[in-house]
This record gives structure tokens, sequence and C-alpha cells, in this order.
């Protein structure tokens, strides 16, 4: 009996000393592990015998590590994701014979792909994306053979993708997107049978085929290619792809069409999205097929032909962009009533039918871009019943009759555009619109008196009511806006203009109203004569008026006529032209009315003024004045700046587009929040450890390496600066303000280095010696 009651005693002893022994060697093997971490946020200060609590698993809870629910209590998981670590990942964490899961993402660790964790036997989740690894993906990455999610993006790993990748056939997810990868994609993805997830995007060196053996993958629900190397046509044996909820191919070079029977297939489909692509032929039909269809994104290829009618049956649809290809025909009508639809983008085809009432039913409606097409009919009323609208462009097409009343009631509707149509009748008053920053009503015959209710809407910047007409005067209270363009020109107002107006804008905008007097204007008013010569010059002026207004009469029917023959000419020239490499969803006419002196950013440098401006969609870009010294035709202008913007590296500063006049050029980046090095480096009291220098010399070096040696045609930075060094959040670099002797010509930016160094006593590498002089401090 005795030795009966022993046994389960020495038994439960032997137990508790295999969990203390078990405890120490889990909470050691970490402890080695993190003395080869830098940790200067001190994020694992947990992580340490001194601290532990009474239990025996304490280490269960320090900071990142997850255990076992039961004993011998043995850690599972290390996520430490974002702590600002950098140093050596060591193999000593293979120690842990449990661990499956190992987050080290956002973080600053600068090696090769640590091959030393394929010793981790256990582990089934690596994350080691946004970190700064480097080198190539080597062949022994077979080693790692119980991975299931391995993610490696946005990092720094180049050459090519090995075959011997294909042997990890256990992969669920495998993300190399966001790296310098190149050359083709092996045909070893048809091993890859349980994959979900296949992200190759954002890898701008990669010039392959989309292999046919992506279609095996019967279980991917997610497949990003965007915005890398890809040629082209889409394979048919997508066709297999019977799971997939999302496809990204946009931003490649893509070419052939769209084949029907794919998207016939593609059942579980949410996003489709093959935009900015070369693609021809025709709408598929069959895009239905997928009820769970969210996005729909077509636009910015070579498509042509009708949309079938068949689209309404996509009563998910969300996201409807089609913009920027030869569409023809009547505008599939059922659209408009979605019940889910926010986004319509047609713009830039050759659409035609009309806006149904039943627009009304689009309750979730936000944006309407369909400009430049051959919409006709009359602006609905249901429109105005949509309370969540905050944007209409529906400029350069053929609406007709009167603005109705109800129009800008969205209490959030923010810009609306309707010029170049055939509107007629006066412009209601907008009182419910509280929120309009843009309205453009020019060229189209609208009547009557500019509403008073205008001049309450405070948030009113840009207003275009040009080539109408429109009688009475300009609103005084309009001089209380804070308008960055207001354009009345070739009407029929009268009256004095507000002085605060007269000296703000630019003569043009008031030309072609006979009427107008004031400050400034070639027309004094009456009541500003001295009182001694009123009477007389009064009788002389009403004289004047007498015999010039049979003059002006003929002179602006004449103007008239010369105007609205030319009007399709200045239709297609305009004032500004733009040309956006990236889907931004501004105008020009936005970007305009956004640059003023609250969102100037400083001065730019000699080379121009520096904006940061939101996108409707809250994103933030740069928009960066240059000065064109009339070298370049636009067509030649358009070819160098579309040479830098084809520029894709990590360290080198996107170029999303630029619009231009005839005096001056705007080059719109992407909007880096860090600031400049030079801001970091005159900062007091400046102080930055080694790893974010080490980060910002190698990334500088990357990005001048690449576009003095990997790019083609090579491009010449000339202009290496501490100020044209951007940096991001976590102090990787991006170059900017690069090549640009090719975009102002040579002359022009020998004229504006010489005028930097008057100042600054600066010069880019191998520039003072070709032909500039020495500076004397």
């Amino acid at each position: 009996m005795a030795a009966t009651r022993t046994f389960p005693l020495f038994l439960s002893a032997a137990l508790h000393v295999f969990v203390l022994c078990s405890a120490s060697s889990e909470a050691d093997t970490l402890l080695s592990f993190k003395s080869s971490i830098e940790d200067p946020n001190h994020s694992l200060s947990t992580w340490s015998h001194s601290s532990s609590p009474s239990p025996a698993h304490y280490y269960c809870n320090w900071a990142g590590v997850s255990c076992t629910a039961n004993p011998p209590f043995q850690v599972t998981a290390l996520n430490l994701q974002a702590l600002n670590l950098s140093g050596e990942i060591s193999a000593s964490v293979c120690e842990l014979r449990s661990l499956s899961y190992l987050n080290l993402a956002d973080n600053l660790f600068n090696q090769p792909i640590p091959l030393e964790l394929s010793l981790c036997t256990s582990l089934e989740t690596l994350n080691l994306s946004n970190n700064l690894i480097w080198g190539t993906v080597p062949d022994q990455i077979a080693l790692f053979s119980s991975l299931k999610v391995l993610d490696l993006s946005r990092n720094h790993i180049e050459g090519k993708i090995p075959d011997s990748i294909g042997a990890l056939k256990d992969l669920q997810v495998l993300n190399l997107g966001s790296n310098l990868l190149s050359g083709n994609v092996p045909p070893i993805f048809g091993n890859f049978t349980e994959l979900v997830v296949l992200d190759l995007s954002e890898n701008a060196y990669l010039a392959s085929e989309i292999l046919g053996d992506f279609g095996k993958l019967v279980r991917l629900e997610q497949l990003l290619l965007q915005r890398s190397g890809f040629h082209g046509g889409i394979p048919d044996s997508f066709a297999g792809l019977q799971s997939l909820a999302i496809l990204d191919l946009s931003q490649n070079n893509l070419t052939g069409g769209i084949s029907q029977t794919v998207v016939a297939s593609l059942k579980n489909l949410v996003s489709f999205d093959v935009s900015q692509n070369r693609l021809a032929g025709s709408f598929p039909d069959g895009f239905c097929g997928a009820k769970g269809l969210i996005e729909l994104s077509l636009h910015t290829n070579l498509l042509n032909g009708s949309v079938p009618e068949s689209i309404h049956e996509c009563l998910n649809l969300e996201k409807f962009q089609i913009q920027n290809n030869d569409f023809s025909g009547e505008f599939p009508s059922g659209l408009w009533s979605l019940p889910k639809i926010k986004v319509v983008r047609a713009e830039n085809n050759r659409f035609s039918g009309d806006i149904p009432d039943s627009v009304s039913m689009a309750t979730k409606l936000e944006q309407v871009q369909i400009d430049n097409n051959s919409f006709t009919g009359k602006i609905p009323k249901g429109l105005g019943l949509v309370k969540s609208l905050y944007r209409f462009s529906g400029s350069l097409n053929k609406f007709e009759g009167e603005i109705p009343p109800n129009f800008c009631d969205s209490p959030v509707m923010s810009i609306v555009n309707l010029s170049h149509n055939a509107l007629s009748g006066q412009i209601p008053e907008l009182t419910k619109c509280r929120r309009l920053v843009s309205l453009a009503l020019a060229d189209n015959s609208l009547t009557g008196e500019i509403p008073l209710s205008l001049a309450d809407l405070s948030v009113l910047t840009y207003l275009d009511l040009s080539a109408n007409n429109l009688t009475g005067p300009i609103p005084q209270q309009f001089q209380n806006l804070k308008l960055a363009l207001l354009n009345v020109s070739f009407n029929q107002l009268s009256g004095r203009v507000p002085y605060a107006l007269v000296s703000g804008l630019p003569a043009s905008f008031l030309q072609g109203n006979l009427g107008l007097c004031g400050p400034g204007l070639s027309t004094p008013c009456l009541d500003d004569q001295p009182s001694r010569h009123k009477t007389r010059i009064t009788t002389l002026t009403y004289a004047l008026i007498s015999v010039a207004f049979g003059v002006g009469v003929l002179i602006v029917a004449a103007g008239f006529f010369v105007y609205h023959k030319s009007s399709k000419q200045k239709q297609q020239r305009g004032v500004w032209r733009s040309v956006f490499f990236y889907p931004l969803r501004v105008t020009e006419q936005d970007l305009i009315m956004g640059m003023d002196e609250k969102t100037a950013a400083g001065g730019g440098g000699a080379f121009g003024r520096v904006y940061v401006l939101s996108l409707p969609s809250g994103e933030l870009i740069a928009v960066k004045k240059l000065v064109n010294f009339g070298i370049h035709s636009s067509k030649a202008l358009k070819s160098e700046i579309k040479t830098l913007a084809k520029t894709r590296h990590k360290s080198i500063a996107k170029i999303l587009g630029f619009f231009h006049s005839d005096e001056s050029i705007f080059v719109i980046y992407e909007f880096v929040p860090g600031g400049s090095l030079a801001d970091l480096l005159f900062r007091p009291n400046f102080q930055l450890q080694w790893s974010f220098r080490f980060r910002i010399a190698i990334g500088v070096a990357q990005g001048l390496a690449y576009l003095h040696k990997d790019y083609v045609p090579r491009l010449l930075h000339r202009n290496v600066k501490s100020s044209n060094i951007l940096l991001d959040t976590e102090f990787n670099p991006k170059l900017t303000d690069f090549a640009l002797d090719q975009v102002v010509g040579e002359a022009a930016f020998q004229t504006i280095v010489v005028s930097e160094l008057a100042s600054s006593c600066y010069s880019a590498p191998g520039f003072l010696r070709s032909f500039l002089p020495k500076c004397s401090c």
C-alpha cells in the first residue's frame, strides 16, 4: 500500500522537475536569441530571469511570446513585428522545438535570407517582410521543408527566383512582392497545390510571361502580379483558378484580349484588376457569374466595343472603372441603379445614352466621372437624392436642359464639373452643398444672374462660369471667399467688380463682359470719376457707350462665332495639359486649386516650390513647380518626363504624373512623409543611430547605381544633395529631382545650379570640375 501511494508522488515530482528543466531551457534559448538582437526601444525588456513571476512558465508572459496551453509550456510562436529591432537573426531560436510561427516583419534586420532557420523543424510561418534583407534567394531555400507561409516581401532581394523553391510543396502563402527580383519566372508553380496566396507584385525587373502553370493552382484565392514586368497575354489556363477571389495584373505590359471563357469560369471573383496595360479587344461578358464581384478595373487599356447590359446583374459591385479606353455604344443603364455601387469611372471613351432617374436607387454612390464622352439628355433629378455623392464630373458631353434645383443636395458634394455641354436655364441656388470646393459650368448656355448663394459656400475655391450667357453683377460677397480661381469671362455681366477680385484675378478671367467696370479694368465705373467732372464725363461716357455698344455687339457676335467654332479645339488643347502615370483620380484643376500658401511645403530649392496635396481618397502627393524654359514641344516634354517616370526602384521617388502650361511644369511625386535628409541634418541636437545612417547610405547608393547603370536609357542624377534625398518614416531614402536637365534643358539646368552655388557653395559630384567656378568658402 505504501509503495502504491509513493509512486504517484514520485511521478508528480518527476513531472515537476521536467517542467522546471524545460522552462529553464526555453527561457535560456529565448535569452540567447535576444543576445544577438539590437533593441534600442527596449521592447524586449521583459525578457529577463530577474523579471520572472512565480509560475514556472514565466517566459510565456514575455513580450511577443506564445506557449502551449498545458505543461510543459513550450514556445510555439514569436511575434516581434515592428519593434525597431536589428542585429542578427540567430539560429539559436531553433532550439525551441515547438516553434511554428516566427514573425520579424517591419524591423531593421540587415542580412541575407537566414538559411540557418531551416533548422527550425516545426516552423510553418516565417515572416521577414519589410526589413533590409538583401541578396538572392539561394537554392537552399528548399531546406525550409515544413513551411506553409513564407513572406519575404518589401526587402532588397534580387536575382532570379530559383527552381528549388518549387520543393516547398506545402506552401499556402508565398509573398515575394516589392523586391528587386529579375528575369523569367520559372515553371515550377504548378507544384504548389496547396497555395492560397501568391504575390510577385512590384518587382520591376521581372521580364516574364504569365505562366500557364498558374492555372493549376486550384486552391489559389489571391494572385497579385501588379507593377512588375509581365508581358504577353493572360493565359487561358486561368479558367482553372476556381477559388480565385482577387486577381491583380495591373500596371504591366500585357497584350491580347480578356478571354470570356476565363472570366465566366472565375465564379468566386471579388476583385478583377487588369488596368494600365495594353490589352485590346472587347469587354467580355460573364463577369456577373461571380456574384460577389466588388471591384472591376479595366481602365487605361486599348479595349473597345460596348459594355454588355448584363453588368447590372453584378449586385455587389462597388467600383466600376473602365476609363481611358475606346468603348462606345450606350452606357449600360442598369449600372446606375446597382444598390452597392460607389464609384463609376468611364471618362475618355465614346459612350452615348443618358443617366436614368433610377440613379436615385444607387444610395451609396460616391463618385461619378464620365467626362469626354457623348452622353445626352438631362441631368436627372434622381442624382440629387443620392446623399453620399461627393463628386460628379461630366464635362465634354452633350447634356442639355436645366440643371435640376436639387442637384447639389448631397451634404458631402465637393466637386462638380459640367463644363462643355449644352445646359440652359439658370444656375440653381446651391444652398445645401456646404462642402462644395469646385464648381465648373463653363461653355454652356446658362442664363440669368450668378446666384448669391454661391457666396455662402465658405470652402468654395474653384469657380468657372466662363462662356455662358450670364447677366447681372458679380456678387460683392465673392470677395469674402478664398477663391483660388474665378473665371467669368465671355458672359454678359455688368456692374462693379469687387476690388479684391480685380486685384487677385488675371484680366483674361473677366474679359468678354463689356458691362463690367472697376479699378484696373479698361472701363472705370462712373462713380469713380472726380465730382466736378462727373456730369460731363457721364454724358460723354453714355455717348461713347451708345456708339460702342453697336460696335461691341458686332465684335461680341463675331467673337462668339469664332469662339464656338474653335471650342472643340480648345477642349482638346486647353490651357493645361496633363499626363498621369498612376490612377490619381484627380484633375489638373483640382491640383491647381489646391496649391496655395496652406499646402506649400517649402521653397523647394531653385527648381521650384513644393506643395503637399490630398487626393479625394485621402492619399497625399507632392507637386513640384518647375520653370518651363520653352525648349521643348508638348510632345517632347511628355517623352522626357515619361522616361523619368518609368524608373522603378525602392530608393527612387516615384513620378506619378505631370501637368503643364506654356509657363510652368508641375511634376507630381509620391509623398514621402519623413522630409529630406537636409531637414534632419540641420535639426538642433541632431542624432541618428548608425543603423539608420547605414540604411540611408546603402539606399542612396543603390538608387544611384540603378539610375546610372541598370536603367535603360541610363540617367545621370547630376544634383545629388541632402535636400534631394527624402526619407520615409522608417528612414528609407528616396532620391528625387533626378535628371532634371532633361526636362528644363541643359542651359537652364546650369543656370539654376550656379545660382544654388552662390548661396550654398554646393555642387553635385563631378559637376564642379566640368564648367562651374570654384567656391570661395
